[in-house]
């Protein structure tokens, strides 16, 4: 449990008052025994300042907000944030995360409640979110500092299928009800790998998790197409359609995926997919909150390690 300013002062022997005043700073009221008695029974019980009243003495709080668009992730999302938590609760600060919306009316409302020591968001911000924090005093950051990491996973899927002798590639969206940050580059970038090897331009179709959708979606494809997926769930729904269509994959249709997720290594044949090091993504997202705080340096994207995974569906 948690120790309080109260169990300090039963801690060291002495009134609340005495304690809440030596805790916040003010020990030179006191003899300097007093005080170092109060600052030994803190230490003791591990006592930690409230979140709020080190808002109250400091103008903002040790809160680092995390927007999460409103899109889709795997399941690597939730270790990606637990690292991130605990690399960020080393250094005194605690992550919190909020669901971002299309209204910057939310995002002014948390920043003057919770008064934040910034904010990251894992997308750019809009010109009227930057306004906004810019208005609060709120430094802001994303995650794409320092390059484009989802046209470097759109280069690779396309890069890995052209090796594989694919001559015809496609690119496949997640079609989904809320919004998609991240498709559009790794689209572009598929295109410019074709483009570059000769190739004709990828033909771009879009699914959501479901039998039909996949149906439609290769109905749109020929035999000999490798197909870049937006993420594993698609690649994985799109070989479920392949082989309910007699479709053999790899020779027929070739996929790869995106985000190394268990269940692409448990399919029939097992996924080729992009992996990337969980930690080092992590520790990207806490440097660029420090560098954003005038504290660290912040890695460049180069030093997420992007990987094919090889499976049998390529």
């Amino acid at each position: 449990m948690t120790a309080t300013s109260a169990d300090v002062a039963r801690h060291a022997g002495l009134s609340r008052a005495t304690v809440s005043q030596v805790l916040n700073g003010h020990s030179h009221r006191f003899a300097p025994e007093t005080a170092e008695r109060v600052l030994r029974a803190a230490r003791e019980l591990g006592y930690e300042p409230s979140a709020v009243g080190r808002m109250l003495r400091k103008g903002s709080s040790d809160f680092i907000i995390a927007l999460v668009p409103n899109t889709t992730f795997g399941g690597n999302l939730q270790n990606i944030f637990d690292t991130t938590t605990e690399l960020l609760a080393q250094k005194g600060l605690t992550l919190v995360l909020r669901l971002s919306t299309q209204s910057t009316a939310s995002l002014d409302r948390i920043l003057a409640g919770m008064q934040p020591r910034a904010v990251l968001s894992l997308q750019p911000f809009t010109d009227a979110e930057r306004e906004v924090l810019t208005e609060r005093g709120v430094p802001g950051f994303d995650t794409t500092t320092g390059g484009n990491l989802n046209y470097q996973i759109g280069r690779i899927q396309a890069e890995h299928l052209v090796a594989r002798g694919y001559t015809r590639l496609a690119f496949a969206h997640l079609r989904d009800a809320r919004q998609d940050p991240y498709g559009d580059d790794r689209e572009t970038a598929v295109a410019d790998v074709c483009e570059e090897s000769g190739l004709p331009a990828p033909t771009v179709v879009g699914l959501g998790i479901d039998r039909n959708d996949a149906a439609s979606a290769l109905d749109q494809l020929e035999v000999g197409y490798g197909v870049a997926c937006y993420n594993d769930d698609v690649a994985i729904t799109l070989l479920t359609a392949a082989r309910k269509r007699s479709w053999r994959v790899p020779e027929d249709l070739g996929l790869i995926g995106m985000d190394n997720t268990p269940l692409s290594q448990v399919t029939d044949p097992p996924l080729t997919t992009v992996g990337y090091d969980l930690a080092a993504v992590a520790q990207m997202s806490m440097a660029t909150a420090l560098s954003a705080l005038g504290e660290e340096s912040v890695p460049s994207v180069s030093d997420i390690d992007l990987r094919v995974i090889p499976g049998e569906s390529t």
